[in-house]
């Protein structure tokens, strides 16, 4: 992901990748700190299919946390 900074604004969703899932399911739209913040709540299995989006660039949110 590109540099940004904690208010950025961004989208969190969850991809749900399964064959009977619903797609991408929109959590937040808000500022970076806070999509970490809503992402570090979600249970493991939710976390596995998270993604933050801003205006130019998409990440895993479990990439962030590596990274």
């Amino acid at each position: 992901m590109r540099t940004t900074f904690d208010q950025a604004t961004v989208r969190l969703y969850h991809l749900d990748s399964s064959p009977e899932g619903d797609g991408a399911q929109t959590l937040l739209y808000g500022s970076l700190a806070e999509a970490m913040r809503l992402a570090a709540e979600q249970p493991e299995e939710v976390q596995e299919g998270l993604f933050i989006a801003t205006d130019n660039d998409v990440v895993a949110y479990l990439d962030l946390l590596e990274g």
